[in-house]
């Protein structure tokens, strides 16, 4: 009985694994890769909203080519823009809006 073979100390065995093991490797990132809503070859439309809720939220929109990045400061009733009108909900549920002159 041989317990030493010539094939069990041959260098190349490890490299070949160490080859199998990458193979693995850049299989599991590509399938990250493809399962990111942001990779260019998703949908066209995506949009991403990151720490919902929080003071640090962040929503990111892709429209196409072009990536639009808002950031929360985490203050209320910041932003740009002006007052348009006064919407009521009734006690149907309704809701009615009324446009500011």
């Amino acid at each position: 009985m041989r317990f030493l073979d010539e094939d069990d100390t041959d260098p190349m065995l490890s490299v070949v694994n160490l080859i199998d093991l990458f193979l693995v490797i850049i299989g599991m990132l590509m399938v990250v890769i493809a399962q990111n809503p942001l990779n260019p070859f998703s949908q066209n439309k995506v949009v991403v909203v990151e720490n919902p809720g929080e003071a640090d939220m962040r929503i990111t929109i892709k429209d196409g080519q072009e990536l639009t990045r808002y950031e929360s400061s985490g203050e209320v009733g910041q932003g740009q823009g002006a007052r348009a009108g006064v919407t009521y909900r009734l006690d149907d549920g309704r809701m009615i809006y009324v446009p500011e002159n």
